[in-house]
């Protein structure tokens, strides 16, 4: 359920790493609680990220939740089809429906992030 090729935050945000850019997007088990995405909010290309801080914002039928960036840096690409079918990420949370993608700042960073198999156990103790 959760690819073993990522690493995720105790926020719910997945990321990517590809040398020194990272993809990031929301978890399956974060757009489960959320249910039905209806609405995304995401920043712009050139704008900074800061780790722990929010980045936009998530709306479903049932609430609205902030994004939260796992990692520092700047954001180079926006996935601008969400704001025209946010339902994608419901349906495809580590495909499709990522979020953004950020010109990491700090590698350091990545080392504070979860395995598969240890959010894998964190969310359990949450559900």
């Amino acid at each position: 359920m959760y690819p073993k090729d990522l690493k995720y935050d105790k926020e719910h945000e997945w990321v990517k790493v590809e040398g020194d850019v990272v993809t990031i997007g929301i978890s399956h088990f974060a757009q489960d609680q959320l249910g039905e995405v209806v609405y995304v909010d995401l920043p712009s290309v050139g704008d900074a990220v800061t780790a722990g801080e929010t980045f936009g914002e998530i709306e479903s039928v049932k609430s609205v939740s902030e994004l939260f960036s796992p990692v520092t840096g700047e954001i180079i690409e926006v996935n601008d089809g969400l704001s025209d079918a946010p339902e994608v990420v419901n349906e495809d949370p580590y495909g499709d429906g990522w979020m953004i993608k950020v010109s990491l700042g700090d590698t350091a960073e990545l080392d504070e992030l979860m395995a598969a198999e240890e959010y894998e156990a964190f969310v359990s103790e949450e559900a």
